[in-house]
């Protein structure tokens, strides 16, 4: 895909990894939607920071497991920019929730956000892209919807429906718009690791090294302008991880 002057759309972009994709897609000349729910300032720094880049930017606040809210916000950027050529599901959380901790809540908060949001927003997304002839959805899925761990059983299965979801995607879009995903592996470990525990991780990763926000832009990047004969794939950036 051509991206210079395309407009994308990167859901949870204020901080951590949506923000390193909102800005690497800016850096290859595409305007950017950044959303965030709570993430305000952040949201605001990473608008600034696209903006100098000498490509567009506006912030677009949605709590994306609601409906409504979904909507008003695919309103919001047609009416800003008229188009959306990409759309990366970035948004997510990841409570901690072991076997015995697990209530309908927890439950439904993470996969209305995790799996139902992202599933609304390429609905919404699609007769945008559509409009001016398709274009690329990326879904950020986890090397844990390939192979769970403990103690995070709605993210985990969360996960595992955002693979399912692209591959579905990927045949119901086809052939002009494109759907893959990307499962990050040991990328930004969850702020209550020790650093015993993110050395225990590093030394069983085959590259020897956690990832970071760069590898998965990067990855994003490939998906969205290197290629453009990929749909219905879920890559893998693990570091090797997985088969570790």
């Amino acid at each position: 895909m051509e991206t210079k002057g395309r407009v994308a759309l990167v859901t949870g972009s204020g901080v951590r990894v949506g923000k390193r994709i909102a800005v690497a897609l800016a850096e290859r000349g595409m305007h950017v939607a950044v959303h965030y729910h709570a993430s305000a300032g952040p949201a605001e720094e990473t608008v600034a920071e696209i903006r100098a880049l000498g490509v567009e930017a506006d912030s677009f606040q949605a709590d994306l497991s609601q409906l409504r809210e979904v909507r008003d916000l695919f309103d919001g950027i047609d009416a800003r920019w008229g188009r959306l050529d990409v759309l990366v599901n970035s948004a997510a959380i990841f409570p901690r929730t072991p076997w015995d901790e697990i209530d309908e809540a927890t439950w439904d908060r993470t996969l209305d956000v995790n799996l139902k949001a992202p599933f609304f927003t390429a609905w919404h997304a699609v007769p945008l892209m559509w409009r001016n002839g398709g274009g690329k959805i990326v879904n950020i899925a986890d090397w844990a919807g390939l192979r769970p761990y403990k103690n995070y059983l709605p993210y985990v299965i969360s996960k595992g429906g955002i693979v399912t979801m692209t591959k579905a995607l990927a045949l119901e879009l086809a052939p002009s718009i494109a759907v893959n995903a990307i499962a990050p592996g040991p990328v930004m470990l969850p702020e209550d690791f020790s650093d015993a525990a993110a050395e225990r991780i590093r030394k069983a990763t085959l590259l020897d090294r956690l990832g970071s926000p760069e590898d998965v832009a990067q990855s994003v990047v490939y998906l969205v302008a290197m290629t453009d004969f990929v749909t219905g794939h879920v890559l893998v950036v693990d570091g090797g991880r997985l088969i570790a």
